[in-house]
């Protein structure tokens, strides 16, 4: 491999993913974030297929299950609060929504900052973004840094999310698709009460909402409020509060779901005092092409599937496995364009494959009638009795299988290097 200077954007799951392993093939790494320091908090994410595999391969896998959100598993309420549908986790078996590598989307960053920031290759620089990208060509990639630095590197990786200013500086805007999927969520930490369980609660409301409320390993739980909006008022009520401040939002939260029904009141009465709060509209990323000459986008700045499909947080842990395989694969005087594109031809189909959203989701989903709910609850109780069956289970597939993408042998990776454990 060519001795390479990278630039990352992001210190999330994706890049600081890139960094361990483009590290311990010998590239230096400079990772840029603009917060003062790692968020603690965020809402559950999980490990699926060949991201179990990868995550296992750093060294890590232990680690994954000890921060463990501590969910046992998944049931659906009615509006009383009673279960009529229960889908409890099952070791190697995908017959719960719940997983087994279930775990907070900080608890997973400050697991791989931790994991890369002692490596005499690898640079943290909080507090700190990209302010422009001054040139892209065959020669480097010069940027100014918002500390006021120019600094040249080899390659600049765009991993700062969904909505990349890198993306939108270097990319025209026709080779980005945002694809609103009609869903809007709230997120939001709440203090855990005694009769609060280790499950995944999730109340379908009417009128097109649902509430679910998730444990965490710390002594509160997580609560979500999701909605499709009805009608053009609504919508543009929502579309208006994607851009505004926190009051707003939770303003229209609770005007939205002050009807809803269970425990919904005690959820919005406690949201003030929330340490955390993210406003998320439920789009899908596409881009026509993932690279152009020295920069490439990974994880969600080029290929967010949203939460609907589950895949995300194991996109780019992938992603950024085949990327540094694909550098690390260079030789002397060998552009980088050249593994970008030989990572977009590998990964990309199975990108587009998991960005498939079932036909229920959004919409069936979040039903507005009371006869709509009735249905959709009939459904889940019946596949409830259907995957408690120990064969159907069994049937259902592993998540650590990582035959949903096959993953490449990089010699590199195996190679002496300076990893420091």
């Amino acid at each position: 491999m060519i001795l390479m200077r990278v630039l990352i954007s992001g210190a999330g799951v994706a890049g600081p993913t890139l960094a361990w392993h483009l590290a311990k093939a010998g590239t230096h790494v400079t990772i840029v974030e603009k917060a003062k320091s790692l968020l603690p908090h965020g809402q559950n994410v999980d490990l699926q297929g060949s991201a179990v595999t990868v995550v296992r391969a750093m060294g890590l896998l232990d680690e994954v299950r000890r921060r463990n959100t501590k969910e046992t598993g998944t049931q659906f309420i009615d509006p009383t609060g009673k279960p009529f549908a229960a889908f409890p986790i099952k070791e190697g078996s995908y017959a719960s929504l719940s997983s087994e590598y279930e775990i907070l989307r900080g608890d997973l960053a400050a697991l791989l900052f931790d994991a890369t920031r002692n490596h005499p290759n690898i640079e943290y620089l909080f507090e700190t973004t990209i302010t422009e990208v001054v040139t892209n060509n065959d020669d480097t990639v010069k940027v100014e840094l918002s500390n006021r630095e120019a600094q040249e590197f080899d390659l600049l990786v765009a991993a700062d999310g969904q909505w990349s200013k890198i993306r939108k500086q270097c990319f025209p805007s026709e080779s980005v698709k945002s694809i609103h999927t009609g869903m809007y969520a709230v997120y939001f930490t709440i203090p855990r009460e005694p009769s609060d369980n280790d499950l995944w609660n999730v109340y379908v409301a009417l009128k097109s909402r649902i509430v679910t409320v998730r444990p965490d390993p710390y002594g509160t739980i997580r609560a979500m409020f999701t909605i499709m909006p009805r009608d053009e008022a609504q919508k543009r009520a929502w579309l208006t509060a994607g851009r505004s401040d926190r009051h707003t939002q939770q303003k229209l939260l609770r005007s939205e779901f002050a009807d809803a029904g269970w425990q919904t009141k005690r959820f919005l009465d406690a949201m003030d005092q929330a340490p955390d709060f993210y406003f998320h509209v439920i789009e899908q990323i596409k881009m026509s092409t993932w690279s152009k000459s020295r920069i490439v986008c990974l994880g969600d700045t080029a290929y967010a599937p949203t939460p609907l499909t589950g895949m995300g947080t194991s996109l780019a842990i992938v992603g950024a496995y085949m990327l540094a395989g694909e550098l690390s694969k260079l030789n002397e005087n060998e552009h980088p364009a050249q593994a970008l594109a030989a990572y977009e031809r590998q990964y990309r189909p199975y990108v587009e494959k998991s960005q498939w959203i079932p036909f229920c989701v959004p919409g069936i989903a979040h039903p507005v009638t009371a006869w709509k709910r009735w249905l959709l609850h009939a459904v889940f109780r019946i596949l409830a009795r259907v995957v408690a069956i120990p064969w159907v289970a069994n049937k259902l597939g592993d998540p650590s299988n990582d035959e949903d993408f096959p993953l490449p042998d990089f010699p590199r990776f195996d190679s002496g290097s300076t990893w420091a454990k």
